[in-house]
């Protein structure tokens, strides 16, 4: 009984050694074919890489620009509100942050194209809000360096076009406010005056009905609204005189006020001078493209057709040997 179970044992291991022999030989029978599915698949995977469109990323990273390239911007806006006001960390994040949504804007619309086009902009470290990464993909490696270079210009100079349109809104409600002031402390000050005349006339008209025409107090500074009439007529007269042609007089808020003005109104910001980044690496050129992958694109066509040539050649001859059962 052993015995028997043996030789089962070995005739079933003989035969499946003989199905393996007999696909390998079926296999080399059939090489021309299976040599045919090659060429035809290394044919096919040469056309793609030759008339594929080629794809190259150029990749740059850039953070908050430095104080100088802002300098244009932060020197006005010291100018319109004081050093107190203007916070040079904070305006550089504001501009970064500005810079980031003008380009992802830019991303969006360059990808919404009838021919699109692939700009994007991420965090060049996970976590970091800063540095950023931006890339740019075109059929070709200068294309896609020039073309990222462009576009971050691009961007650039729609930021400095903004600033610049920020500073000069701001410029003009800070003349409006400036001139506003001078009027109202000019205004003050010609009443100040009109009060000071009036009150000397007042004093004058005590003084000639009580028949006073010199000076009857030997210090003048002690003398207040209600005795000024003691000065007498003759020196009363002679100070309207004077009140009426004296110019106005103004605290140094005024002057101060006006000097703000005059430094507001020969200002003329320039956006040569002002930058919304700063590169921590430029554009590259790429050594490697994207796509097509020439090596490996024909490798896998190599091993694709041999995989179909043997197929068709083991169908093939199932078919020929193929007997229905009785």
């Amino acid at each position: 009984m052993t015995q028997s179970d043996n030789n089962k044992i070995r005739v079933s291991h003989d035969s499946e050694q003989i199905d393996l022999i007999d696909l390998l030989i079926q296999l080399w029978r059939g090489k021309w074919i299976i040599a045919l599915f090659i060429i035809i698949a290394a044919l096919i995977a040469g056309a793609y890489v030759t008339f594929a469109k080629e794809k190259w990323t150029s990749t740059a990273v850039i953070t908050m620009p430095d104080i100088g390239q802002i300098a244009g911007y932060t020197n006005v806006a010291t100018i319109l509100y004081g050093d107190t006001k203007v916070d040079i960390n904070e305006t550089q994040q504001r501009v970064i942050n500005r810079f980031s949504g003008a380009f992802s804007a830019l991303s969006e619309t360059l990808s919404n194209q009838s021919v699109p086009e692939e700009l994007t902009i991420d965090m060049a470290v996970k976590g970091q809000a800063l540095p950023l990464k931006v890339t740019y993909q075109s059929d070709s490696a200068k294309n896609a360096q020039h073309g990222l270079a462009k576009y971050i210009q691009q961007v650039d100079e729609q930021i400095a076009d903004e600033l610049i349109d920020d500073l000069t809104m701001n410029m003009r409600l800070r003349v409006n406010e400036l001139q506003a002031s001078l009027i109202t402390q000019e205004k003050i000050a010609q009443e100040q005056k009109d009060l000071r005349i009036s009150q000397i006339t007042q004093a004058l008209k005590v003084a000639n009905e009580s028949d006073i025409k010199v000076p009857q107090a030997q210090q003048s500074d002690n003398l207040t609204q209600d005795s000024l009439f003691l000065l007498g007529s003759a020196a009363l007269e002679s100070m309207i005189k004077n009140e009426s042609s004296r110019p106005l007089v103004f605290s140094d808020v005024y002057y101060k006020t006006k000097q703000n003005l005059l430094d507001i109104q020969r200002i003329k910001p320039d956006p040569e001078n002002i930058h919304g980044y700063r590169y921590v690496m430029k554009p590259t050129e790429p050594l490697f493209r994207d796509s097509p992958k020439r090596s490996l694109t024909l490798l896998l066509a190599v091993v694709l057709g041999a995989l179909v040539g043997a197929g068709v050649v083991l169908v093939r001859n199932a078919l020929r040997h193929y007997q229905p059962r009785a």
